[in-house]
């Protein structure tokens, strides 16, 4: 045994514990490395590849306008590089967020090993959800969605994104793609991978459609939507750890999960089937950017379709699970109190015959 803490507090170099405990540690020397060749004439060229977003395209502005010519972004091979860096940056504010917030929050609140681990997840996620709600709304009215809606289907050129759109996305995908090592490094349970490979796999899978089909301004507005959703969902778990009082909140939190995946489904039926319908090719063009074709379109709705359906599984299935809970828990409680009841009662008729028999005993006739 003294053995075996020897090696948990000082593991040797490169070994399994040795990288779960300072893979943060690690990932930030890496992540230096491509920091540190900015500063080198020779390997600034390789360094801007994973730091800066790439292909960049300058557009002239229009000259009634008067204003200076910008920069507007497609996607490459490039962008792997990029997604790769922000990925690692990714895994070092997870750490961050998990040493100085939520293990503090822990030893505070003392929680069982069995509600550690959906503690922190749900902690990871809410933070992430709620930043991503609030850069997304951000570009949203910049971008000027909120006083004309039909910028979601009119945008123009149709291949080319801002460049607050583009790191938004490869933001996006670069978090979900660091949720997969973190599996590894948060020593996840082998019967709750498969759900959140899924859950992971999902994510990226229609982020990363809607980024290479230029549906940005779509997927923009969808994924607001449905952060928030999970935000509130997430919030409520939290709540509901803290003290169980807030049960309630799961029931504000199933109606807004209706109406907010139903919001998701009409702006997705709208946009895709009515107005992009105007300008439907026969046959996709690459490189021009246009996928506006019937089998893309069929696509998009039918795996937008598909999300919503296996979320709203999982809501029911997780509320059934809950009042299964409720239930079994009750019923002890309920038998407890029922038996506490019965023996308060029997106690009190047997000390009713003892005093009854005390004051008819023969002793106390003849005295009388």
């Amino acid at each position: 045994m003294a053995i075996r803490k020897k090696n948990t507090k000082n593991p040797p170099v490169l070994s399994h514990e040795f990288i779960l405990q300072n893979h943060a540690d690690i990932v930030s020397c890496v992540g230096m490395f491509f920091v540190l060749g900015l500063m080198f004439e020779a390997t600034a060229e390789a360094s801007i590849v994973f730091i800066t977003l790439q292909h960049s395209v300058p557009v002239p502005a229009a000259k009634e306008q008067g204003t200076e010519s910008r920069s507007l972004y497609n996607y490459g091979v490039k962008d792997l590089a990029t997604v790769f860096f922000y990925m690692l940056v990714a895994i070092i504010i997870h750490a961050t967020v998990q040493e100085y917030v939520l293990d503090k929050i822990n030893r505070q609140m003392q929680f069982p090993k069995t509600k550690q681990s959906r503690f922190n997840e749900s902690g990871q996620l809410s933070v992430f959800y709620l930043v991503s709600c609030v850069w997304g709304t951000l570009i949203l009215i910049s971008e000027n969605y909120v006083s004309d809606t039909t910028v979601l289907w009119r945008a123009h050129p149709q291949n080319m994104m801002t460049f607050q759109m583009k790191f938004f996305y490869i933001s996006q995908l670069a978090y979900w793609l660091h949720a997969f090592p973190e599996l590894y490094f948060q020593k996840t349970k082998k019967q709750d991978i498969p759900r959140q490979l899924i859950y992971f796999g999902l994510h990226l899978f229609h982020i990363a459609g809607a980024y290479l089909l230029y549906l940005d301004h779509l997927g923009l507005v969808l994924l607001v939507l449905h952060y928030f959703v999970e935000l509130l969902s997430h919030l409520c778990d939290l709540f509901y750890m803290s003290d169980e009082k807030y049960e309630q909140g799961f029931s504000l939190w199933a109606i807004v999960i209706v109406l907010g995946r139903l919001l998701i489904l009409i702006v997705s039926v709208l946009t895709v089937g009515f107005h992009l319908a105007g300008s439907e090719t026969q046959k996709p063009d690459i490189i021009a950017g246009n996928f506006n074709v019937l089998a893309a379109k069929i696509a998009v709705l039918s795996s937008s379709c598909t999300i919503q359906a296996f979320i709203t599984w999982n809501l029911i299935t997780l509320q059934l699970q809950r009042w299964r809970e409720q239930s079994n828990f009750e019923v002890p409680c309920a038998k407890k109190k029922r038996m506490t009841t019965k023996g308060r009662s029997r106690k009190g008729t047997e000390n009713g015959v003892e005093i009854s028999n005390r004051v008819d005993s023969p002793r106390n006739r003849k005295d009388k």
